[in-house]
């Protein structure tokens, strides 16, 4: 149950940890926010973020700068232009060149594709949750959020499987730029990590260009490659696309499967209707999406002059859209605090966001939670936390993901 805000410092620690009561405060008193000193406003009302959403031509998805915290500790613009450009791949693109690259990508998360990649995140799973289980419990986060989804994000973009640990560490620095409690310094250490992983991704295009369409590594890679090769897109488009695709996907997932695990860890009775009716785990998917949305919002910037509501809009502003506070509203979700396995619009939450720039990889991250959750579900008869070591979360004003979920559990 969240306490009721302190204040409206949005980098206030307190904040961070539990972010709900400034989200329901923005909401119900302020749902278009300057964040003092600063152009950049938080939306929390769901009717504006959807406002914002509709209005492509006045707001774009474009990411030319973010929140950063200066050496005094106070909230700042960072402009991304110091990284060299803004991002505007994929998620982050406008049209016309957001729906090339998505229909660039769409091939490689298209249904059938993802339900053949459920036995081996199965066996992930099982051999990972057996490890814990034989140890009476264990991070959750180590052992089974953070490796699987990058394991699961390289094997549909097509990128080795060795490689998972090196990936998942790029993934986890790049959504740093974002946090909010960044300082400068580490803003250029991020830095040099994302030139490492742009290289590292580029040399992995230059292989599928290389071996064209008979490439026998099957995925999204090759599809850029292939996108390249038609004139489509330029190469270095291929190569942010995949920047984002290796952040994003694993990042995202490993919030999910660690929000899930620690819900299900609060709740007894909620694990035990779901070891009951295993048929409801989709159910409660939605729900921890909806509670704990795993990237809290996503950034807009105005084109113009404008106005949001009754809140006038620079042009130059940018905006962030709170998933997660509009994922509380009462007037859309009864008890909104509260899991309900039975909501009559379970997937009405914004956390893959809404509209043209729905979340590519939404259909993957609902099967790995599902498989994750059933199998943990069917090894275990005890799954709480370890009171001697409680969980952390990361310290981000945008990702909702646990640095470490110590678990205790007993088998079946």
């Amino acid at each position: 149950m969240s306490s009721p805000v302190q204040s409206l410092d949005v980098l206030d620690p307190v904040n961070i940890e539990d972010p709900y009561p400034l989200f329901e405060a923005l909401r119900t008193h302020n749902p278009v926010y300057q964040i003092p000193g600063t152009e950049i406003y938080w939306v929390s009302d769901r009717a504006q973020i959807e406002e914002a959403l509709n209005r492509h031509d006045v707001f774009s998805a474009n990411l030319t700068g973010v929140l950063m915290t200066d050496s005094a500790g106070s909230p700042v613009v960072f402009e991304l232009s110091a990284f060299g450009s803004a991002v505007d791949a994929i998620a982050n693109a406008d049209e016309p060149d957001h729906a090339v690259h998505r229909k660039l990508v769409l091939p490689g998360v298209r249904p059938g594709r993802i339900a053949e990649m459920e036995s081996a995140i199965r066996s992930r799973a099982q051999r990972e949750i057996d490890a814990l289980v034989s140890h009476q419990g264990g991070d959750w986060i180590e052992r089974v959020a953070n490796p699987i989804p990058t394991q699961a994000m390289a094997q549909v973009v097509g990128l080795p499987l060795e490689d998972a640990d090196k990936l998942l560490e790029w993934a986890m620095s790049g959504t740093e730029i974002l946090a909010g409690t960044t300082r400068p310094d580490r803003m250029q250490e991020i830095a040099s990590a994302t030139a490492d992983l742009s290289q590292y991704l580029s040399d992995r295009l230059e292989e599928a260009l290389a071996a064209g369409p008979s490439s026998p590594v099957p995925g999204i890679i090759s599809d850029l490659a292939d996108g390249v090769q038609a004139g489509q897109i330029k190469r270095e488009m291929a190569v942010s696309i995949l920047v984002v695709l290796a952040g994003a996907g694993g990042e995202s997932t490993a919030g999910l499967l660690g929000n899930a695990a620690r819900l299900l860890a609060l709740n007894p009775q909620v694990q035990q209707e779901l070891r009951e009716t295993p048929s409801l785990i989709p159910r409660f998917v939605e729900e921890v999406l909806r509670l704990e949305s795993p990237f809290k919002g996503h950034y807009r910037v105005s084109l113009q002059e404008t106005r949001l509501g009754e809140t006038h809009i620079p042009a130059g502003s940018r905006l962030l859209l709170l998933w997660a506070a509009a994922n509380r509203d009462p007037d859309r979700f009864p008890h909104p605090n509260q899991i309900d396995l039975h909501r009559k619009n379970p997937q009405d939450h914004l956390s893959f966001g809404r509209g043209i720039h729905f979340c590519i990889g939404a259909r993957l991250a609902r099967l790995e939670a599902r498989v994750v959750l059933e199998e943990l579900l069917a090894r275990t008869r005890i799954l709480e936390l370890n009171p001697d070591a409680p969980p952390r979360h990361v310290p981000s004003i945008f990702v909702r993901r646990l640095e470490t979920l110590p678990l205790r559990m007993a088998a079946r």
